[in-house]
């Protein structure tokens, strides 16, 4: 396995990459990141990839742009280098808030970001927790997202937490909490929150008994930190015990931490797939590494095996 397979990282988060470098016992491939003085984005490979099964790891997170680019070129240069098959592996999807058109006269981006990376010449995409499945469906090459649920509940269970209800923040996220609340044998609820304009919503009701219970907030994932802070409010309002925070992708943008942290949670807890500056971290923030499923997934890929038996219970 290793003869053939070439993992390369791109800026976004480089600790990742090396722990799946390390679960899958394969060393970082060498690559040049530079830009120039314009702010231009320069990429060179520095080992032969010709024949290879090149692997790509790079979240579109902040700066989205500069990111989504750097990993664009790295594409270009592999499938130049004349790689024998390229994977985007994005651990976070970007642009995936934008699936749908919700007014007129705006674009599609997340169908945008899905046309320039298979165009570029990716061959396959493997994220975790796509905000919106249907994203799936805007490539033309296979696409596999991988759910972190299987990290989190173990997590989860290893606490020992009794009396849980598990809540969504919005209707949106019901399934995930429904599935999550399946497999703690937990009760289930829902927030019904409504959003005037984009990072900005206001919580109308708590749907559920959440009276002296301990209650887990789910989402996929965290911005501004307003919406989860709210619904935590809200919570202890309708009489919750302790509350905890349990999401997939730490955007954390703004002044999102401190949101977090005078918001009253338990613990707070989320992955890898971005990289948390250490001026974000808080006392109470638990980060779980996703290394091992994308590890898992890259080795499936490469030796043809099943990649959905890796998730199939945790959907």
């Amino acid at each position: 396995m290793n003869s053939s397979m070439k993992i390369f990282s791109g800026s976004s988060n480089p600790e990742l990459a090396k722990q799946i470098s390390q679960y899958l016992n394969v060393g970082l491939s060498n690559i040049e990141l530079n830009r120039f003085k314009d702010g231009e984005i320069s990429v060179k490979i520095k080992e032969n990839v010709r024949g290879h099964d090149v692997f790509i790891i790079q979240s579109t997170t902040n700066p989205a742009d500069g990111h989504i680019m750097e990993l664009l070129l790295i594409i270009d240069a592999a499938l130049r280098a004349s790689a024998q098959r390229i994977t985007a592996v994005i651990p976070y999807f970007g642009y995936a808030r934008q699936d749908r058109k919700v007014e007129p006269r705006v674009p599609i981006s997340a169908k945008v970001v899905a046309n320039i990376i298979q165009i570029t010449g990716a061959d396959r995409v493997v994220t975790i927790d796509l905000h919106a499945d249907q994203i799936q469906g805007f490539f033309d090459i296979p696409v596999d997202n991988i759910f972190a649920t299987p990290i989190t509940i173990d997590y989860i269970n290893r606490r020992n937490i009794d009396n849980i209800v598990v809540v969504s923040p919005d209707s949106g996220g019901a399934a995930r909490a429904r599935f999550i609340a399946q497999k703690l044998n937990a009760g289930l609820a829902i927030i019904d929150k409504r959003r005037p304009e984009p990072n900005v919503s206001e919580v109308q009701y708590v749907v559920g008994e959440v009276e002296g219970k301990n209650c887990i907030l789910v989402d996929d994932m965290v911005d501004t930190g307003g919406s989860i802070s709210q619904a935590a409010k809200a919570l202890k309002e309708k009489g919750a015990n302790d509350i905890y925070c349990l999401f997939t992708h730490p955007l954390l943008s703004d002044n999102a931490s401190e949101k977090l942290s005078k918001a009253g949670f338990k613990e707070i807890i989320c992955t890898n797939t971005i990289s948390v500056d250490k001026e974000k971290m808080i006392d109470n923030l638990k980060v779980l590494s996703i290394a091992s499923l994308l590890g898992e997934a890259i080795r499936r890929i490469h030796n043809g095996e099943s990649v959905s038996s890796l998730f199939l219970d945790s959907q």
